[in-house]
This record gives C-alpha cells, structure tokens and sequence, in this order.
C-alpha cells in the first residue's frame, strides 16, 4: 500500500536535506522556525554549537514593538520586526555573512519576509 501523503514529514524531509548542506559550511547558520502563531530566527556557529544571536515575537520586547503597529505575532510585518532585530543583534557581535536555513519551509510569506528584512539591515547571505 502507498503511504499518505504528510506534509510535516515532507518539510522535516526538506529541513535535513537543506540543513545538512548548510551545516559544514564556514559562515554561521541562520536558521528559521515558523509556527502558526509565532516566527523564530536564530544565528548558530556549528562549530562551536552555540546560538550567536537570536530573536522572536515570543519575546516581551517584541511582542508589545508588534502590538503597537496593531498587528499579532503571526503576520508578515512580525516577520519583519524579528529580522530587523536579529540583524541589529548580529552587527552587535560583528557578524555580517551568514548561511540562511528556512528550515525547509518554503521561501515565501514570513520566511521571505524575515529574510528580506535582514538583507535591508546589513545581514549577508
């Protein structure tokens, strides 16, 4: 019998697939989780396996930042916000080339966005 098509086993399929690729590579990653309600991002060494820097519409901070442009945690304009905070935090500690993971969602919407909004704020990848 054929297996029933799974959309999260497919994009956990595409995640190891893209992150495998990413995870040798000399740069740091910036790896992306996107959830219903919220968006993650955070810059992670592999070779240290330490997070550099990080940010998500879970924390306070961005949370009421979001709230006064009268939108929730899960929309594009958050997306944007994290990006543009993840991207501050990463000139803070000097770093300005990364390799980006979309964490096998595809790029496109809040991951697009997230990504776009780095890029504007002097992040390389």
């Amino acid at each position: 019998m054929f297996k029933k098509f799974d959309r999260k086993e497919a994009r956990l399929r595409r995640k190891k697939r893209i992150t495998k690729r990413l995870k040798g590579n000399s740069f740091p990653r910036l790896a992306v989780f996107r959830s219903l309600k919220h968006i993650y991002a955070q810059i992670i060494d592999d070779a240290s396996g330490t997070t550099l820097a990080a940010a998500s519409t879970v924390e306070k901070e961005l949370a009421q930042k979001i709230s006064e442009t009268g939108k929730t945690t899960g929309t594009i304009e958050a997306a944007q916000i994290v990006g543009q905070t993840l991207a501050e935090r990463a000139k803070e500690k000097q770093l300005e080339t990364v390799a980006f993971d979309r964490g096998g969602n595809l790029y496109f919407g809040r991951v697009k966005a997230l990504a776009e909004s780095a890029r504007k704020s002097g992040l390389k990848f």
